[in-house]
């Protein structure tokens, strides 16, 4: 068994690259297309944003999965946007003062638009009793009954102090006024006894004055603590004056709201709380009134929602619709998903070193915003803000906004807080994420399971036909017409679809990262315009590919330059045994490349193992020791079948200093087993790819392109021979979508793309040598690759017997069972 031949010539040009031929789109530049602007492909994750949108049954919230640059958020965004504009206006929210407790606010549930005209026809009552309320209390009525009080209670306590000074003086004891008050003194010829004259009066007078004096300072007493009484008595029936006189005003304005609210229960209750605390407080008008010195009265209590005795009267408004037809629910996209901003937030001002609040400080989130519609979040943000998650799955499963503070919940703070009424919850939440963060989400969060019962996952490529050709081309102009950009050439429109076929990994498909061809148009656009076209042609696509790759290929070219100086060791030419070309792919993120790594494997007699260096000093990843532990099942079972595996191997990635994973080097690791057992040199003009498996298959693997032109720029650095080339998987043949130098040079016959399907014909192209197939009698044919390793596995077997039971008469070794 020779070599084949038709894999030694490789492929033709036409398999390594599929091109679209401008003449098979129906048009000349997209200028004569209807735009699409919805996405193409995209069946699946569409209907199932369909259904979360219209279903009616709660916790059917959505997830949307798929990398960025799919377009997925414009998608959410337009799909919500028009339901939206179909379904009812919500109602409005807003937190007014519970008066009995004023820790605790009440929500009120208002139709559509009330909210806003309630906190107006708020301000508009105390602008009113603000002006009315004071000239009741200057009208000539008041002012009558107050002086009638006044002169009642002040008679009464002039009476009861009259006529203890009679009683007094009856007993010959006059009543003195002093600075320090009442005073108490005998009276004798109808003057006051000093004290002179006291001291001069016998014992029994002494003692007569001062039993009566003691006696009147009793009475004098209890007529003094009936005073209080008097005074308490009269600020009771100033109080009802001034109920009764406010009430007027109070009543007659409160009235005339009642019937602008009509018909709606929370308002009526809210505002005969509101009457009841007005007539109640109606002081707190009349020493606004006192306060005002600059400016007329009205004026300075229309900002009464700064002065805190007003305060109590404001219409926190949390959430207010416009009472128009065709509005429809609200659709909030919140781009920093914090605690505060989700659910809400109580502020605090800082008065007199300590922290205070009251309902006028709630401020709504877009929990609050978004009630009645859609809010959506990028589930990345959101997990990144503290108690953000926790928050927003404790509202979506209670069903309400609970308004919690960060720093209550970290008990950073000690201060007055509030406890406002929830509001009950209406609301479809979606998430925009990756596969990855909903695979997390649904292993490790039963919430979550629970609450987005619904997944988008977005497709990244669709099939390559005819008409999928013209749906992208239409996305394309529709994009451009969006952005304002030229117009693009059917060239140009077939060479940015090319691109998308590169993107996509796959002759077969086209990419749909709307976002990476966008940018690619625009920067072609550039490029256009640069050059004077009108339209965006195939030239400025060309360009726009090749600036953007020269812009993130310093290192690419940093590697190039460092194995073109032999800093790294590579060889492109010439034969060696037991040392192979492999193939990576580094990815740096956004821009990715092949690079060859030399692959060296070492043999010898042992107990049938075969050493990963990589994996020895924890540089290999486990995907790549499963491949090398294929390797030893493969051989195992391949040569010298019926005498022990005596095999010590060694593998090493040369200059590696970094992290190997990945299994596409373990049919290049094969190879150079192979090499060092049978003793044949590798053509070392050829790099290898592909993954094996323990029968020997040579498996499909990742990143296909770039591998084989990161060994073509090595090579052409170095001068191209015409007999170097790559070894891929034959199953990669259609993901072949190569640079068109890479093409250009296949064609002339100067580089090879060969496509193997098993180890064998893979080890008979490197080494120009058969690789043989066991025949009838067990053994392979002589001179052939697999002869030669399975005769060499044999004379490790035989070497290893006599080395642990050695032949008569020979000294060494010992017995072993």
């Amino acid at each position: 068994m020779t070599p084949d031949n038709e894999i030694q010539r490789g492929l033709a040009a036409a398999a390594l690259r599929t091109v679209c031929d401008p003449a098979i789109l129906p048009f000349r530049s997209t200028d004569e297309l209807e735009g699409l602007d919805c996405l193409v492909g995209q069946d699946r994750a569409m209907d199932a944003i369909r259904l979360a949108v219209q279903i009616a049954h709660c916790d059917f919230n959505l997830f949307v999965l798929g990398p960025n640059g799919m377009g997925r958020h414009r998608a959410v965004r337009d799909l919500l946007q028009r339901h939206a504009k179909s379904m009812p206006v919500p109602d409005d929210w807003a937190y007014v003062n519970n008066f009995d407790a004023p820790d605790k606010p009440k929500a009120l549930r208002l139709p559509p638009g009330t909210a806003q005209r309630l906190r107006t026809a708020m301000q508009g009552l105390v602008d009113d009793l603000a002006v009315e309320i004071p000239s009741l209390f200057e009208s000539e009525e008041y002012q009558t009954q107050r002086r009638a009080l006044d002169e009642e209670y002040g008679d009464r306590q002039e009476t009861a102090m009259a006529d203890f000074a009679d009683k007094a003086k009856a007993e010959n004891v006059a009543l003195m006024r002093t600075p320090m008050g009442f005073m108490l003194a005998a009276i004798r010829d109808g003057k006051v006894v000093k004290t002179e004259d006291y001291n001069k009066l016998d014992e029994d007078a002494q003692k007569e004055i001062d039993e009566k004096i003691a006696r009147l300072q009793e009475d004098l007493a209890e007529v003094l603590r009936d005073a209080p009484k008097l005074d308490r008595e009269l600020r009771g029936k100033v109080e009802a004056l001034h109920a009764e006189m406010a009430e007027r005003a109070v009543s007659a304005r409160v009235k005339d709201l009642d019937e602008g609210f009509a018909g709606i229960e929370a308002v009526q209750d809210f505002l005969a709380d509101v009457r009841k605390d007005m007539i109640a407080n109606a002081e707190i008008f009349l020493a606004a009134r006192a306060d005002a010195n600059s400016g007329p009265f009205p004026d300075a209590i229309r900002k009464y929602h700064r002065e805190p005795p007003f305060e109590r009267y404001v219409v926190n408004v949390m959430v207010s619709r416009e009472e128009t037809n065709g509005t429809g629910a609200p659709l909030v996209i919140e781009e920093l998903p914090t605690l505060d901003h989700l659910a809400g937030r109580i502020e605090h001002a800082s008065q007199m070193g300590a922290l205070i609040t009251n309902f006028t400080m709630i401020k709504p989130g877009a929990l609050h915003r978004a009630n009645g519609g859609f809010l959506v979040l990028d589930a990345r943000r959101v997990f990144t803000e503290p108690y953000a998650w926790d928050a927003l799955t404790r509202c979506l499963k209670s069903r309400s906004i609970t308004i919690t503070s960060l720093a209550e919940r970290l008990s950073l703070v000690s201060t007055t807080s509030l406890q406002p009424d929830p509001i009950p919850l209406d609301v479809r939440v979606v998430l925009i994420g990756d596969r990855s963060l909903h695979m997390l989400l649904t292993l490790l969060d039963p919430d979550f399971r629970d609450l987005f019962k619904v997944q988008a996952d977005f497709e990244e490529d669709f099939d390559r036909s005819e008409e999928n050709l013209t749906l992208l081309a239409r996305l394309v102009a529709a994009g451009a017409r969006r952005e304002g950009l030229r117009h693009l050439s059917a060239g140009g429109v077939a060479r940015l679809l090319d691109e998308a076929t590169r993107r996509a990994e796959d002759s077969r498909k086209l990419s749909l990262h709307v976002g990476d061809l966008s940018d690619l148009m625009r920067e072609a656009e550039h490029y256009a315009g640069s050059a004077g076209h009108d339209l965006i042609e195939a030239t400025d696509v060309e360009r726009a590919v090749r600036e953007k790759e020269r812009r993130a290929s310093r290192i690419r070219d940093r590697m190039q330059e460092a194995i073109g100086r032999n800093t790294i060791l590579i060889d492109t030419t010439g034969a060696k045994v037991g040392q192979v070309n492999g193939l990576s792919v580094l990815d740096l993120g956004n821009y990715r490349f092949g690079r060859p790594s030399r692959i060296t494997a070492r043999t010898r007699m042992g107990a049938g193992k075969l050493v990963d260096i990589e994996r020895e000093v924890e540089l290999g990843g486990p995907l790549h020791s499963k491949g090398v532990l294929i390797l030893s099942g493969y051989l195992t079972s391949t040569y010298a079948l019926d005498v022990p595996f005596s095999l010590h191997a060694s593998l090493v990635f040369e200059q590696s200093y970094g992290g190997v994973d990945g299994d596409s080097a373990s049919s290049a690791e094969l190879y150079a087993i192979l090499s060092a057992l049978s003793g044949l040199p590798v053509d070392q003009g050829i790099a290898v790819t592909g993954s094996v498996n323990q029968l020997g298959e040579v498996q499909a693997i990742g990143g296909v392109n770039e591998k084989i032109e990161g060994f073509f720029d090595v090579c052409e650095r170095r001068g191209l021979t015409g007999t170097q080339g790559v070894l891929i998987p034959k199953a990669n043949v259609e993901h072949l979508m190569l640079r068109p130098d890479v093409v250009a040079a296949a064609e002339a016959g100067r580089f090879r793309v060969m496509p193997v399907e098993t180890i064998d014909e893979g080890i008979a192209v490197l080494t120009n040598r058969a690789a043989g197939v066991r025949g009838p009698d067990g053994h392979y044919p002589p001179d052939t690759v697999n002869r030669l390793v399975d005769d060499r596995l044999r004379g490790f077997a035989e070497l290893r017997q006599r080395y642990v039971r050695p032949a008569k008469g020979e000294a060494g070794g010992q017995d072993s069972p």
